[in-house]
């Protein structure tokens, strides 16, 4: 991930902290992968723009397996039989949260490969319910994305109405 400084506050100590750049177009890397930078008359999903967006979900599924691998070997390596039953509970605290985590990131992997089915069958870039196109950038910003901004905000305003 790209990062950039923030200008420092106004106090005589000069800090400086990484935030992450929001907008993709500016030269951030995306799962280590340039931003796309279209060309004139280029059409929609054509097959360089399908090749970009297969390499962000494949490097997207790759960090996320390497997390996988290393909670498995930290667990290994730090799971000890402690006598000490706050350190016992503190310990086995952590190892539910990683665990949490990785279930998370198991729907999501899941999730990465769904999608790269639906590119390698050319349903890739387009609104599931309205069937427009959901945008370079948009795609960029959450590659996993199924539905265009416009009806991704409808089912959001929809599902608070129904949380009451």
């Amino acid at each position: 991930m790209v990062t950039k400084t923030s200008t420092p506050k106004s106090s005589s100590k000069s800090k400086t902290k990484a935030t992450p750049v929001a907008h993709p177009a500016s030269g951030a890397l995306i799962h280590g992968q340039p931003a796309y930078q279209e060309k004139a008359n280029e059409e929609y999903m054509s097959a360089e723009q399908k090749a970009h967006f297969r390499s962000i979900l494949e490097a997207w599924k790759r960090e996320l397996m390497e997390e996988v691998d290393r909670t498995l070997h930290y667990m290994q390596d730090e799971s000890a039989n402690l006598p000490d039953p706050v350190d016992r509970a503190s310990q086995e605290e952590e190892f539910s949260l990683e665990l949490r985590t990785r279930d998370r990131e198991r729907k999501l992997i899941r999730k990465i490969d769904d999608t790269l089915k639906c590119i390698d069958e050319d349903d890739y870039g387009y609104c599931l319910t309205c069937g427009e196109k959901i945008g370079i950038r948009r795609l960029e910003a959450r590659p996993t994305a199924t539905l265009c901004i416009d009806c991704k905000t409808l089912a959001e305003i929809k599902e608070k109405q129904l949380q009451g």
